[in-house]
């Protein structure tokens, strides 16, 4: 594949900086952290790394706040390290893609500081949603819509003593921008070019869908088609002019699109628009080979006619960890149906993750490993008392919140704190430094030695099409390069192995009879 077309077939790993590595010891993960351990990101094999956001923030939603996009937090480092580490990532041929947040800023952005200061009707306020309230003194929010927490009982309005009420899609320390403004995407194109200018790769686009708004704010419960702030038309003309910016340097965007709507997710992938887009589909999909199928066929199919590669991806910052979920009940993932308490068995959890590992790597397109999934880390339960993520406070208590996929690394199994630096500003459940990097490393039945030597083999599936191929019910099975299979037994028997003169990799042991056993994948050449 030439170069600069990478990114279609590219394992890309995700970092959440602050949970990654702690360099100084504080507590906190940091670049520094992140640059010594890009030994063990180039033995794992990636392609690129995606960055949560590392800018300067006050951290009311894990750095998904921004106070300024040129400035790291100094928590994580400085500007010139981050120089460094993309540098020193891109000596090891590791790309680097760095996140941004376009529908909104921190309150403490100087924009809003600004508009703050600047009071009622004053042109610093038309950068944000600044509305008069309903009711007969203005103390009723000015529009009905829903806050993008799931669950959440919190408005997305907040009133200021001067009266002005301004809009927060998320929380009220995250201020939506107005789109509508050409300061604001003039801005947004300049944020761009100063992060390419400084060698990264490219850009993932935090909440893509949501940037536009109907200019009237009219209530959701009355709102004519379209959707008054979701998958609006004039996205596109947005995407289309940071899509001349990225051409300048050869950059590229995945963005965080959830659309149930197929054909106008397509849209965002034209040749103008994005180059990428998250699977959540995919993701979201439980443990069913029929389910699973649909979803693999579904994604394929919608992005056949805009020509743009799939993204693959089974957990996040965000989402529950696959261990944790495939030994759930319920192996989907719905942020509606979060709760705390969930039983989970382990261990089957682990045996379907392993398989399910295979299965990703083999499908053509792009695939995205969140960090400690190379580990088989499971979900972590947070103590009440140490719950940081806004979405468990706005959810009145009732969402367990991110934070349990959010725990720090394990590196080193008889370090304090496994190795990961300080202690973690998130704790580590007992039992953690049985996952440390260390110890899998020295195992080869270990997930870790899973990952390395699937993303070692991954080029034998070659960039063809996936052909589907007959297996019996449960099981899915597929080729994309001549002689080469992926079959994953999701049912409840072990089944034949399909003919074949060599067993490249194995998720888990075959039974005594030499049967693919359920929960258990296979990657073969015939």
């Amino acid at each position: 594949m030439a170069q600069q077309d990478w990114w279609r077939s590219a394992v890309i790993y995700q970092v959440y900086v602050r949970s990654f590595a702690d360099g100084d010891g504080d507590g906190t993960g940091d670049l520094a952290g992140v640059r010594a351990r890009l030994p063990y990101l180039a033995e794992l094999g990636v392609d690129a790394l995606w960055f949560n956001p590392w800018y300067l923030s006050p951290m009311k939603d894990g750095g998904y706040d921004v106070a300024d996009y040129r400035a790291i937090d100094p928590a994580f480092g400085t500007l010139a390290e981050a120089e460094k580490l993309i540098a020193e990532a891109g000596e090891l041929g590791i790309r680097t893609i760095v996140d941004i947040v376009p529908n909104h800023v921190s309150d403490q952005h100087p924009w809003f500081q600004a508009a703050l200061k600047a009071g009622p009707g004053s042109p610093e306020r038309e950068l944000f949603h600044f509305r008069r309230g309903r009711g007969a003194h203005g103390e009723l929010p000015p529009n009905d819509w829903p806050s993008q927490f799931v669950g959440s009982t919190e408005p997305v309005w907040t009133r200021l003593p001067d009266g002005d009420w301004y809009l927060h899609l998320f929380t009220p320390e995250q201020p939506d921008l107005n789109w509508a403004h050409p300061a604001v995407r003039q801005e947004h194109e300049d944020i761009l070019r100063f992060w390419f200018e400084r060698g990264v790769a490219g850009v993932r686009i935090d909440s893509a869908a949501l940037l536009a708004k109907d200019p009237d704010l009219p209530d959701l419960a009355t709102a004519p088609h379209p959707h008054p702030f979701v998958d609006r038309d004039e996205l596109h003309d947005i995407y289309r002019s940071w899509r001349a910016v990225a051409d300048e340097y050869g950059g590229v965007f995945v963005g965080e699109v959830w659309l149930p709507d197929t054909e106008r997710f397509a849209r965002y992938l034209r040749p103008d628009e994005l180059h990428t887009a998250f699977n959540f589909s995919f993701l979201s999909c439980p443990w069913d080979a029929e389910r699973l199928r649909t979803s693999i066929r579904t994604t394929l199919a919608e992005h056949a006619p805009v020509g743009a590669p799939a993204t693959w991806v089974l957990c996040n910052h965000d989402i529950t960890r696959t261990v944790t979920r495939y030994g759930r009940t319920d192996t989907g993932f719905d942020f509606a149906a979060k709760a705390f308490g969930t039983p989970s068995d382990l261990a089957l959890g682990t045996r379907r993750a392993r398989a399910a590992a295979l299965l990703s790597l083999a499908l053509p397109g792009a695939v995205y490993v969140y960090q400690g999934e190379e580990l088989g880390l499971p979900e972590a339960e947070i103590p009440r008392e140490r719950i940081e993520d806004p979405m468990h406070f706005r959810s009145g208590g009732a969402d367990p919140g991110r934070d349990g996929c959010r725990v720090p690394l394990p590196w080193t199994a008889d370090a304090p704190h496994s190795g990961f630096g300080g202690e973690p500003w998130l704790p580590q459940p007992d039992g953690w430094a049985a996952y440390a990097a260390d110890r899998q490393a020295a195992d080869p039945a270990s997930m870790l030695a899973l990952y390395r030597e699937a993303i070692r083999l991954r080029p034998a599936f070659g960039e063809g099409p996936l052909s589907w191929l007959p297996a019996p019910e449960g099981v899915l099975a597929f080729s994309r390069a001549d002689g080469v299979r992926c079959v994953v037994n999701l049912g409840t028997t072990s089944v034949e192995l399909p003919e074949h003169a060599e067993l490249l990799l194995a998720s888990g042991p075959l039974d005594d009879g030499g049967r693919l056993p359920e929960d258990t994948a296979v990657w073969l050449r015939s």
